[in-house]
């Protein structure tokens, strides 16, 4: 049976477009998600209720496709975070977790070796007793606050304050010297011997015995009195003596040191002292006798020795004045001053 060219044409027509939509429709049908089956209490959904056309497929007819035949390739499922996790799989004894109200292993995991004789010496070896060495319980200083050359409105001389002790951190032996010369003579000096017990960190309580030395008489006074540092640093020193006669006399010195650097350190001083009767043997009046106040720069080349330079006033009171002042002295002075300080 003979066709028609126009019968022909079409045929050919129709094939070339099956052809080219071949690719197209196998790109959208690659590019569609795969859903889930759905749950059995989820509602389905008839097919031929669905508009393949809103979802792109044109006017394809799903119902008549073998969908069984069509390799979508697999699926692997998504990854599940912790919470997706099936913990009836899990090893949660091999996790460290185990239940909450499980008891604690009797053992460690990693049992510990037994201590042996070995690693006991090993460890504490043994000390011969003759091998230590022990912190000394004596111990000794000596302060030589001030070694002097002054020279004032009036004369010139030497000047001393030096104090040490010896013993250990609660008792200890206190002993204290001041003295001046002038004109190559030792015109005071004195020299004490104390018995020190710490009261606190900070202060010391001192009992003892002074001996006066000089022009005049020497003289002997039992000493009671207290030193330490008060607060902000300052080093106080008051004693009160008792001597022949039931004289009563008394000395105050504070003195505080200011670092200007670590070496470089000025300190000032005052010093009063106070008798409870007249003597005009020993040119000393009641109350208030002398005040001695000074200025002292020093430079610590090392804390065991530094040079100073300073300034001196003494001023006499009172009765103490009119007595120096008949024997012809005077009754004020201001020196300049320059020394060392050293200690052992």
């Amino acid at each position: 049976m003979s066709r028609s060219p126009m019968f022909a044409t079409s045929i050919l027509t129709s094939a070339l477009l099956l052809a080219l939509s071949a690719p197209a429709w196998a790109q959208s049908h690659a590019g569609h998600a795969m859903t889930p089956p759905p749950s059995a209490d989820a509602p389905t959904v008839e097919e031929d209720t669905l508009d393949h056309a809103a979802m792109g497929h044109g006017q394809m007819d799903h119902s008549k496709m073998d969908h069984g035949a069509m390799d979508h390739g697999r699926m692997d499922p998504p990854a599940t975070s912790h919470g997706d996790a099936d913990h009836s799989t899990m090893d949660h004894a091999a996790m460290g977790h185990g239940p909450a109200n499980a008891p604690a292993p009797e053992h460690p995991l990693e049992p510990i070796p037994t201590v042996t004789d070995a690693d006991r010496i090993a460890a504490f070896p043994p000390i011969e007793h003759g091998a230590m060495e022990h912190p000394q319980e004596i111990h000794s200083m000596l302060l030589v606050n001030r070694l002097e050359h002054w020279d004032g409105q009036h004369g010139n001389g030497q000047a001393w304050e030096a104090s040490g002790w010896v013993g250990g951190n609660i008792h200890r032996v206190w002993l204290r010297s001041e003295g001046e010369r002038s004109g190559g003579r030792t015109d005071s000096a004195n020299l004490e011997v104390l018995y020190g017990r710490s009261v606190s960190p900070w202060w010391d309580v001192l009992v003892g015995a002074r001996q006066e030395l000089g022009r005049g008489d020497s003289r002997t006074w039992a000493a009671l009195g207290i030193q330490g540092l008060a607060p902000y640093k300052f080093e106080t020193s008051a004693t009160a003596y008792v001597g022949q006669g039931g004289q009563f006399a008394a000395t105050v010195e504070v003195e505080y040191e200011l670092l200007l650097t670590n070496r470089l350190i000025l300190q000032p001083l005052v010093e009063a002292t106070f008798t409870a009767r007249d003597e005009p043997r020993y040119g000393n009046g009641n109350g208030l006798n002398k005040v001695e106040a000074g200025l002292r720069l020093r430079y610590e080349f090392n804390r065991r020795f530094a040079p100073y330079i300073g300034i001196s006033h003494e001023r006499l009171f009172g009765d103490t004045a009119d007595y120096h002042q008949a024997a012809g002295e005077r009754a004020r002075d201001t020196r300049w001053v320059a020394g060392v300080r050293v200690w052992f």
